[in-house]
């Protein structure tokens, strides 16, 4: 696994999430940056700057890393969609000069917007009904109602089958990338394991962030601030 360069302090964490990821799933297929090139179609120098903080990564890019790394590359694009926005507005740094996608590239954004656009309202129905429908079939015990911005949650975490839950969530594997019930879950997991994510209202700020650092480092993971299967199974024992 290489010694990856520390990040530049003024990445926005939301960018700092995706290049965290990227970095982690090209240490996972064990490829080397030539090796990136010869089956991604992008130049060495474009993968070090993407790694290296240094430059937003094309969407198509993001894709072929997925591909050839062998995984779903919806949870990536949705980092990269929200790194997107935050990029436009760092002005230290660099956004690259690769070129501009293909009119089919393009054509597969329109689509892909097309069908986030469905899927997000088609989500938001079924949270409606069922917030805690995110994979996993046990329902929380606080009852059925919509997550919503801003507002705090009580904790009352509790051990079933040897496992810790808040009854907002039951997954054991989501990335946490936004607001919402996964997120209500981690904070309350959290606060329980003595690790203080300050207002439990579902909102991955700077405050949960460092909390679960904190927690990483004591369970000797890598302390990147991300919550992904790892650091959920520290979170439910």
């Amino acid at each position: 696994m290489p010694r990856w360069k520390e990040l530049p302090d003024s990445l926005d964490e939301r960018a700092r999430n995706l290049v965290v990821q990227l970095r982690r799933l090209k240490d996972h297929s064990g490829m080397s940056l030539s090796s990136l090139q010869s089956k991604t179609g992008y130049s060495r120098s474009s993968w070090e700057r993407y790694l290296n903080g240094r430059a937003l990564p094309p969407r198509q890019a993001v894709e072929e890393l997925a591909r050839v790394g062998g995984v779903d590359p919806t949870r990536l694009l949705v980092l990269h969609e929200v790194a997107e926005e935050t990029w436009r507005q760092e002005p230290g740094t660099s956004k690259g000069s690769d070129p501009p996608p293909s009119r089919g590239a393009r054509r597969t954004v329109v689509i892909g917007v097309l069908v986030a656009v469905i899927l997000g309202g088609l989500i938001a129905g079924l949270l409606v009904v069922a917030p805690w429908k995110n994979g996993d079939s046990t329902p929380p015990s606080h009852g059925a109602f919509a997550y919503k911005a801003g507002k705090t949650y009580p904790c009352a975490v509790e051990q079933k089958a040897g496992r810790w839950y808040a009854g907002y969530s039951t997954t054991s594997t989501a990335l946490l990338t936004g607001p919402g019930w996964d997120v209500v879950e981690a904070q309350c997991l959290l606060r329980h394991l003595g690790f203080d994510p300050g207002v439990v209202d579902g909102v991955y700020g700077p405050n949960t962030t460092r909390a679960v650092k904190r927690l990483q480092d004591k369970a000797e993971l890598p302390p990147d601030g991300l919550v992904g299967p790892r650091t959920w199974q520290v979170l439910r024992k």
